[in-house]
C-alpha cells in the first residue's frame, strides 16, 4: 500500500502528534508498505529526505503553521495521485490533505487529538476575536468530510459526536506506547537520589509536572494551588519543568511571575533532555497532570510506567487512560487538587490495573480502517 500522511509537525520536531505520525510512518514501512509525508521545512532540516524508510518532504512555510494549508498543496497533489490512501490529522494539514483526496478521489482519513470547538479561548488563552476566529476555522475543518474519523480516545470520540460530526465514521484507536524505553530499569534510583540532593529537595514530598506552557495544560492552576497544598503539606515542593518556552513566550513570562509569588513552594527546573526525563520523574513523589484538555495524555503513562503515583485532572481522556495509582480532581478546582495531592502523602490511592497501549495495535488498526475502506 501506498500512504501518504500530510501533518503540519513532523520529526525532528516533538509534541503527540509528532511521536504518533512517526512511530506510525515507521511502523508502515516495516510492515512493507510505502510511505511519504508532506510536513513544514525546519530549520536546520532538508526539504527531502528519507528517515528510517519514510520519505519525507518539507515545504517552506516562513515559519506560518498557517501558511502550511496553502502552500503544501502543490506538493499534496503531486503525492496525492501515486497514493493509495491519504492520512492527515488536526488542523493544519487536514484541508490540503482533504482537497488531494477529493481531487484524486482517494480516500482521506483525519485522525482527530482534541476537540476545541468553544474552548479556544479557555485552552490557548487567546483573545475573544482570534479564539472565535480559530473555533471558525476548526469548524470549517469538520464541514470537509473525511472518509474516517480516527479519535485517539473515547472522550476524543465522544466530543466529536456530540458536535454532530463523524457519525457512522468515528472511530477510537489509542497512540502507542513505548514500553521498552518507559522501563523502570532504564532509570537507575540512585541518580535519582542523586538529581533530588542536587535539586535540595532531598527532604521534600515532591510533586513533579511538566510539558509546554501552553494554558490548556494547567500549570496556572497547578501554581495557583500550590498555598493549599502546602497547607496540608508543609514540606511540600512543587517542580515544574516547562519545554518550547520559545513558542509560549508570553505564558511563560507569566507562569514564570507567578511562580515568583509562591517560589517558597514552587520552582521551574531547567529541561531534561528525553533521554533523562525518567530520572525526573522517579526522583519525584508523584507527578500531578494537571490539564485544561487532554486528548491522549503521554505524561500520566510515563509516570505510571514507572510506578509514580500520578494526580490527574478530569479533562478530557485523562481518567480514561490513567492506570496503577493515582487520583482524580476536578479541573481547575484549586482545592480539590490540594486534597488529592495530601491523599497520596498519605497513601491514599485509587487503583486499577496497567492498561496496554501497544504501537503494534495502533498500527495494525491504522491498516485495518485502510484496508477496509478500499475494498468498500
Amino acid at each position: 500500500m501506498k500512504i501518504l500522511i500530510v501533518c503540519e509537525n513532523y520529526y525532528p520536531h516533538y509534541g503527540g502528534a509528532e511521536v504518533l505520525f512517526k512511530n506510525l510512518a515507521e511502523g508502515f514501512v516495516k510492515e512493507g508498505h510505502r510511505v511519504a509525508i508532506v510536513t513544514t521545512l525546519l530549520p536546520k532540516t532538508k526539504r527531502f529526505e528519507e528517515i528510517n524508510g519514510v520519505k519525507v518532504h518539507r515545504v517552506s512555510c516562513f515559519n506560518s503553521r498557517y501558511l502550511f494549508s496553502f502552500l503544501s498543496i502543490p506538493k499534496v497533489l503531486q503525492l496525492a495521485k501515486k497514493a493509495d490512501v491519504i492520512q492527515t490529522t488536526t488542523f493544519n494539514g487536514a484541508p490540503p490533505a482533504w482537497l488531494g483526496a477529493r481531487l484524486s478521489k482517494k480516500p482521506v482519513f483525519l485522525t482527530v487529538h482534541e476537540i476545541w470547538l468553544g474552548k479556544w479561548k479557555e485552552v490557548t488563552g487567546f483573545s475573544g476575536l482570534k479564539a472565535a476566529m480559530h473555533d471558525l476555522l476548526e469548524r470549517m475543518i469538520y464541514l470537509l468530510s473525511f472518509d474516517r474519523y480516527i479519535c485517539v480516545s473515547n472522550a476524543t470520540k465522544n466530543d466529536l459526536l456530540h458536535n454532530d460530526i463523524g457519525k457512522d465514521k468515528a472511530i477510537t484507536v489509542y497512540n502507542g506506547f513505548d514500553y521498552n524505553f518507559w522501563n523502570p530499569s532504564h532509570f537507575s534510583k540512585a541518580e535519582a537520589q542523586k538529581l533530588r540532593k542536587e535539586l535540595g529537595i532531598d527532604k521534600k514530598f515532591v510533586c513533579f509536572s511538566w510539558g509546554r506552557p501552553g494554558p490548556s495544560k494547567g500549570f496556572e492552576q497547578l501554581i495557583e494551588a500550590a498555598p493549599y497544598i502546602k497547607e496540608k503539606i508543609p514540606n511540600a515542593s512543587i517542580l515544574l519543568m516547562l519545554g518550547t518556552k520559545e513558542k509560549y513566550k508570553k505564558n511563560y513570562r507569566k507562569l514564570r511571575d507567578l511562580v515568583h509569588k509562591h517560589d517558597d513552594i514552587v520552582k521551574i527546573v531547567p529541561s531534561l533532555p528525553y533521554s533523562q526525563l525518567g530520572t525526573m520523574i522517579k526522583a519525584a513523589d508523584c507527578v500531578i497532570v494537571p490539564s485544561l484538555a487532554e486528548g491522549f495524555g503521554y505524561n500520566a503513562l510515563e509516570a505510571g510506567s514507572l510506578g509514580k503515583p500520578v494526580i490527574v485532572s478530569d479533562a478530557g481522556s485523562l481518567p480514561e487512560v490513567v492506570s496503577a495509582k493515582y487520583q482524580i480532581f476536578k479541573s481547575k478546582d484549586l482545592l480539590d487538587l490540594a486534597e488529592k495531592v495530601d491523599m497520596i502523602a498519605k497513601r491514599k490511592f485509587s487503583y486499577k490495573p496497567s492498561q496496554k497501549f501497544t504501537w503494534h495495535t495502533a498500527i495494525n488498526k491504522y491498516l485495518e480502517i485502510y484496508r477496509t475502506k478500499i475494498k468498500e
